[in-house]
């Protein structure tokens, strides 16, 4: 017998080598798993992934970044653009270089999106110990800082030993393609164990798929689901992130088609109907549209596909008001689609809605209520016309008529990008998703300085469709470094960049909680420590422009309208500063159509909070447990 053959690579060689070779297929369609390989590099990955990237060449490529943080979001910002089918690969140093990927391990995680994070260790024949930048832990030696990854990591685990890498990089890729169980994982790999060298066999380095399968419901739950949806008389869809995970788009368009049940989208679902069909009632929740959050107040029938229901979304557990109310939930993970004692329909979004429509065949809710929520569409879309009006070209725009002007010059190909602030809220209100994947709002964990880098991801999954980072002065200030990224690497994007001197978003909720706005401005602090002075003597555009970028100026609405249009059409990332009007007297979006819960405080001295407590209390009172 012929024994086994062998190839004699390090631990690092033997990684970007297996990372080459892994695919993912749906549907007949196969896509390579990892893509590249973002990195900065420090001692603990140097001479490691370090040495092997550069000895693979364009096997797995690199690039680039300039913050650990700012590289997750990027790949992120890929894998979500890639519909989850492909991902990209972080590798870091030891010490912050390695504690810097936690808060975007965290946002991939919560997101349900794949990133392979690689960071170094310390060594794991602790021939040198402690190393710089490690910390020491005193009762428990097996402790590295990179144990600040697990709990915010699908799947972690450190290899330290050259065999061990085998199983571990085989349960990595499961977990990256598996729709249910993706997100953040972690393989934490010593410096010492990167370097050492193994006989690995062959079959470790051939090509491997990943089957990504479309779960078809249970007939005895599908059954149960179509009674349902047939016993309903106000039935409201709710479409989340999966419907755009699973591609169901069509699926979905079919089934309202069939049906006539309106569809109302979370943050991550918006776009799954077009703006202008018939039945997209637009945004659900605390920053939801009147229509929607209205029909969900009445609906006794809520089905939600590919939701995980969070707390904007359900006004934390105040919106469904009907008594009689009832949930349906369509998802492949099993967690979510048990929430709010709802009938469980465990598939794959399209999957389901298409056996959900064969079934439903013949059956349409009453025209009275259809004749209804197209009324009320109606109306909501002229309030957006309102916010985006701008009668006067010569004034300062104010935040919504910088996305009405936008709005205006887009088309289906556009792709804009936003966290946080108080844009989300207006873009879920107000923007009109003309396709799929334009609308890309990162807002599970909704974190400032995602903007930028995840923009770059986009652009890298989508080259050819112009891509909008929507960013205020608050957000920019976090993270800006990517743009040198995009500069060096001619990664084409384009930044809304949008100066309010201050946190608006955070202002507002502070106002309302009884803060009063308290350290929410970007003010020069008068002696009585308060921060109502003049504005600081910051210039964000010169930053920018200093990081590489070209900048366009606008002052008036007119001249956003020249510089958005020019940046569409330039070769080169371009950022467009707006400095915007926040005086009372402008157009703005329309207020919450729903509550959030944030507790204020039960006593208090100043008038301000104990007025916004009552006011909590009276919301409050409204919360219900659907059991």
């Amino acid at each position: 017998m012929n024994a086994p053959t062998t190839r004699r690579l390090t631990v690092a060689q033997a990684l970007v080598e297996f990372l080459a070779h892994q695919y993912t297929e749906r549907d007949g369609r196969r896509h390579r798993l990892i893509n590249a390989c973002w990195g900065i590099f420090g001692h603990g990955n140097v001479a490691g992934i370090g040495q092997a990237l550069l000895e693979s060449g364009e096997a797995l490529p690199y690039l680039q970044g300039r913050n650990e943080q700012a590289m997750v979001h990027a790949a992120v910002g890929y894998a979500r653009q890639r519909d989850r089918l492909c991902a990209q690969a972080v590798t870091t140093s030891i010490g912050p270089g390695a504690t810097n990927l936690v808060t975007g391990a965290a946002l991939a995680t919560v997101n349900r999106l794949p990133v392979l994070l690689l960071p170094g260790d310390v060594f794991a024949t602790r021939s040198a110990d402690p190393v710089l930048q490690q910390l020491e832990v005193p009762h428990a030696g097996d402790v590295s800082v990179n144990d600040a990854l697990r709990p915010v990591s699908r799947y972690f685990d450190r290899v330290t030993r050259p065999e061990a890498l085998i199983p571990a990089a085989l349960q990595a890729m499961r977990v990256l393609a598996d729709p249910v169980d993706t997100g953040a994982v972690t393989l934490a790999l010593p410096q010492d164990v990167q370097a050492e060298a193994y006989d690995w066999p062959e079959e470790f380095f051939a090509d491997r798929v990943w089957r990504v399968t479309r779960p078809a419901p249970d007939v005895g739950a599908l059954a149960e689901a179509v009674r349902a949806v047939r016993g309903a008389r106000r039935p409201l869809l709710i479409a989340g992130g999966g419907v755009h995970h699973s591609e169901a788009e069509e699926a979905l368009r079919a089934f309202v088609d069939t049906t006539g049940i309106p569809v109302a989208s979370t943050q991550a679902g918006k776009g799954s109907l077009r703006h202008d069909h018939p039945a997209d009632v637009g945004g659900i929740g605390h920053t939801g549209t009147a229509t929607a959050d209205a029909l969900a107040r009445e609906a006794d029938l809520v089905i939600g596909v590919g939701t995980r229901y969070t707390d904007f979304t359900t006004a934390s557990a105040t919106l469904f008001a009907a008594p009689d109310v009832r949930f349906l939930n369509l998802n492949i993970a099993p967690f979510d689609s048990h929430k709010l004692g709802a009938l469980s329909l465990v598939a794959d979004a399209r999957a389901g809605l298409e056996a959900l429509t064969l079934a439903l065949a013949g059956h349409r809710v009453e025209e009275a209520y259809e004749a209804a929520y197209g009324v009320a569409k109606a109306d909501w879309e002229r309030r957006v016309d309102a916010a985006y009006g701008a009668p006067d070209a010569s004034v300062r725009p104010s935040q919504t008529q910088v996305l009405g002007v936008l709005d205006a010059l887009v088309d289906d190909t556009d792709v804009i990008i936003n966290a946080a602030g108080s844009l989300p809220g207006d873009l879920h209100k107000l923007w009109r998703a003309r396709s799929p994947r334009q609308y890309h709002l990162e807002y599970g964990y909704s974190c400032m300085g995602y903007e930028i880098p995840g923009a770059i991801g986009v652009r890298l999954a989508a080259p050819d469709r112009p891509v909008w980072a929507l960013v205020g002065d608050g957000t920019y200030l976090m993270n800006p470094t990517e743009i040198v990224t995009a500069v060096q690497e001619g990664i084409n994007i384009n930044i809304v960049l949008i100066q309010n001197h201050g946190y608006a978003s955070i202002g507002g909720l502070s106002e309302q909680t009884g803060g009063e706005r308290f350290g929410t401005a970007y003010r020069f602090r008068d002696k009585d420590g308060t921060y109502t002075g003049a504005p600081l003597p910051v210039d964000l555009a010169a930053n920018a422009a200093s990081l590489g970028m070209r900048v366009l100026r606008a002052g008036t609405v007119a001249e956003l309208r020249t510089a958005l249009a020019e940046a569409r059409g330039s070769n080169q990332p371009t950022c467009v500063y707006v400095e915007t009007e926040t005086a009372d007297t402008v157009p703005g979006a329309p207020e919450a159509q729903a509550w959030w819960d944030v507790p204020v405080a039960e006593t208090a001295t100043r008038p301000a909070a104990v007025a916004a407590r009552e006011a909590y209390d009276r919301y409050a009172a409204g919360r219900r447990r659907h059991l």
